[in-house]
């Protein structure tokens, strides 16, 4: 019976020791609450500024694209007036860029506001960092909306021009160097 007594004595003992520790933690967990209960944490800008980056990188490189224009419809009619000189029939490749040509002042046109949109950088600092969360997001989705005009006004240009030469070149292959012994 004593040995009873003391068990219970020592349960109860630390059974009081709980429910004493328990009584002083908080029964809800901490948070960043204002005034209003509302939470302050600000959202993560990083995957927005990533996609500010890779928008910039893009208008940059349709930017060197237009920018190079004018050398490579140089090139490749030079191409073409050569393959006349051999008496090769050109005219695919003759139409498809004049095609990529006429579109040209279009595509310019479509890309033109991008530089204005990237000057002004609305929402983002100099560094790229954002500084105004949803003045940015309308930023970038202009920019993509920009780059989204000027792959259209291309009209696939570009591609046909491509598939025409390719056709040229399977039509006309390049002779191959036989070995002299």
């Amino acid at each position: 019976m004593f040995k009873i007594t003391v068990l219970f004595k020592k349960i109860a003992l630390v059974v009081l020791v709980l429910v004493l520790g328990l009584a002083f933690l908080p029964l809800n967990g901490a948070s960043a609450a204002g005034l209003n209960g509302q939470t302050t944490a600000q959202p993560d800008n990083s995957r927005l500024e990533r996609v500010w980056a890779r928008e910039q990188a893009v208008y940059q490189r349709q930017s060197n694209r237009l920018a190079n224009a004018g050398t490579f419809l140089g090139k490749v009619q030079t191409l073409i007036d050569k393959a006349n000189q051999k008496g090769w029939d050109t005219s695919a490749v003759q139409a498809a860029l004049n095609a990529l040509s006429a579109v040209i002042p279009a595509v310019q046109g479509a890309h033109n506001p991008g530089a204005a949109i990237i000057a002004s950088h609305a929402g983002f600092d100099a560094g790229g960092k954002v500084t105004d969360r949803t003045s940015a997001i309308n930023t970038a989705k202009s920019l993509a909306q920009v780059i989204k005009d000027t792959r259209s006004a291309w009209d696939g240009t570009g591609k046909a021009l491509r598939e025409a030469i390719k056709a040229f070149r399977e039509a006309h292959p390049r002779p191959t160097a036989t070995p002299t012994s």
